[in-house]
């Protein structure tokens, strides 16, 4: 399909006979020319995911692989599953879009609430047994359409969102013309490998995630090499799966399924053996045991439960912790080279018959810059409050670093106290922001930015673009890759100061567009 129309795709522009605005981007699967958005519905007043094929309407090839799509597509608007977001419509080339829209389909889903797996891993991987109930969910969902004829094409990862509940759902539904059962089956492995270690094992990832390293004999480095402590079964089930060939590998949706649910039972057992102070013996220096699984239902809903609180009081202590000990132990930022995992251990600490691993490729070159926009409006964002010193917001935009805005005095490190705060500003038109100066800002204060869809958004319907600590003077916060949009928001994770006087100021902001 062709990429001629790609350009003319931004915030703002409607398509599908005046009936869908779109609000904002969520991903591009390259290997269909398949642009995935969120828009709103005009008629029916509700926000909707669309899965754009773009393409030249007068190349018969294009046009032959987007019917394909869009046929598929139609036949998945009659299965139903809440792992699965439900289509509702299907718009082709003289029904429901024209010839000079610059594009060969549009699938119309129902839109997710939630997150994006991207984000989900753009921290830190995901702990073993909350990846295996993750990816548990999203096989049934596969299973079943399986057993109806369907291809889910689930096999790349902007095409998933996490839902409030903590469910991965198919949120943009359209596979590609060519995708197989077993690509879905091959998809699943695919993101439990992407939830162990943060990186993508297969062809045509998204550029913000890494791909898997391989070894000299181009096999894929099980997660457990490079994340020592995840457990050997849920390695090798994520290798199995994704690789051909050989008398081991998985190869359907059912197989998965059932190592999954040992697997997750099991974790979750010893997880709450350790927390309770069970029997040490049992649960100590392992992480997987090898009695037999429970199946009552009764007992696996209170492990579940028990397993459920602990992984969110977990989470929480964890991530504060890492964030300090990271900026503790970061060194120079500027220094070149691969980024490392915060999860795996040590160079030192690494297996001796470890094999090597391909390098990740080097990010691209920074686009180049326009003049800075001055945004039309700036106003604090807490979505659990009114916000720190609402008065003061303009200051961070009136291009005086000398006038400041700054949060309130905190006792407590953020998220213990809240999630965040920030600023949220609108521009009177869309801009393709690149990166984000700040000036003036506190030394150690760690900050986000973050794309919206409007003025005071929940912060699940919001996106990470790009982030960064600030320094002493100035600080450049680069994109991912330009982002088009009216709103963004500059989202402090962790304050400055220490020792119970937690507090951020910042001077001023500037917003470059790329050139």
């Amino acid at each position: 399909m062709g990429k001629a129309q790609v350009g003319s795709l931004a915030p703002g522009r409607v398509v599908g006979d005046g009936r869908y605005r779109l609000l904002a981007q969520f991903g591009v699967d390259e290997r269909g020319d398949a642009h995935l958005w969120r828009a709103r519905d005009g008629q029916l007043k509700r926000d909707v995911a669309l899965t754009l094929l773009v393409g030249d309407p007068a190349d018969p090839e294009a046009a032959r692989l987007a019917r394909r799509t869009l046929e598929r597509a139609t036949h998945a608007s009659k299965f139903g599953h809440g792992g699965v977001a439900r289509v509702l419509d299907v718009l082709a080339l003289g029904s429901g879009i024209t010839s000079s829209e610059g594009l060969l389909g549009v699938v119309v889903a129902e839109w997710t609430k939630g997150s994006d797996l991207v984000d989900l891993v753009a921290q830190r991987p995901v702990a073993p047994a909350a990846a295996a109930r993750m990816v548990q969910a999203l096989a049934e969902a596969v299973e079943q359409a399986h057993q109806n004829g369907l291809v889910l094409g689930l096999d790349h990862p902007q095409r998933l969102r996490l839902t409030p509940n903590g469910a991965l759902k198919l949120a943009f539904p359209g596979p590609l013309p060519e995708a197989t059962l077993r690509d879905d089956v091959k998809a699943l492995g695919a993101v439990l490998y992407l939830l162990l270690t943060g990186r993508w094992a297969l062809p045509g990832g998204p550029p913000a995630i890494q791909p898997a390293p391989t070894t000299p004999q181009g096999r894929i480095v099980p997660p457990r090499q490079l994340i020592p402590t995840v457990p050997a079964d849920l390695s090798a089930l994520a290798v199995r799966t994704i690789e051909d060939g050989g008398n081991g590998g998985i190869r359907t949706s059912a197989a998965i399924l059932r190592v999954l649910d040992q697997v997750a039972e099991e974790e979750e057992r010893t997880q709450l053996i350790k927390a309770v102070g069970g029997d040490p013996s049992e649960a100590e220096g392992t992480v997987w045991t090898t009695k037999k699984p429970v199946k009552d239902v009764a007992r696996r809903r209170k492990l579940a439960l028990g397993v459920t609180v602990l992984v969110v009081a977990t989470v929480v202590i964890l991530a504060w912790g890492g964030l300090m000990l990271i900026n503790v132990f970061q060194g120079d930022s500027k220094v070149s080279g691969p980024t490392i995992n915060v999860a795996a251990p040590p160079a030192s600490s690494q297996p001796a018959s470890q094999p090597p691993a391909s390098s990740p490729a080097p990010p691209p070159s920074s686009p180049a810059l326009g003049d800075a926009v001055d945004p039309k409006s700036v106003s604090v964002y807490n979505p659990e409050g009114k916000g720190d010193n609402p008065g003061r917001a303009k200051n961070a935009t009136d291009g005086d670093p000398g006038t400041v805005w700054k949060t309130e005095q905190y006792k407590q490190q953020f998220p213990t106290i809240k999630p965040g705060v920030g600023l949220v500003v609108t521009f009177r038109d869309p801009i393709n922001l690149s990166q984000v100066k700040v000036s003036g800002g506190t030394a150690g204060t760690k900050v986000e930015i973050r794309s919206a869809t409007q003025k005071d958004p929940d912060l699940a319907d919001t996106k990470v673009v790009g982030n960064g600590d600030l320094q002493d003077g100035d600080t450049t916060i680069p994109l991912a890759q330009p982002t088009q949009g009216e709103y963004f928001i500059v989202w402090i994770t962790q304050l400055g100061g220490t020792d119970g006087e937690y507090l951020t100021q910042i001077g001023d902001l500037s917003f470059l567009p790329a050139g």
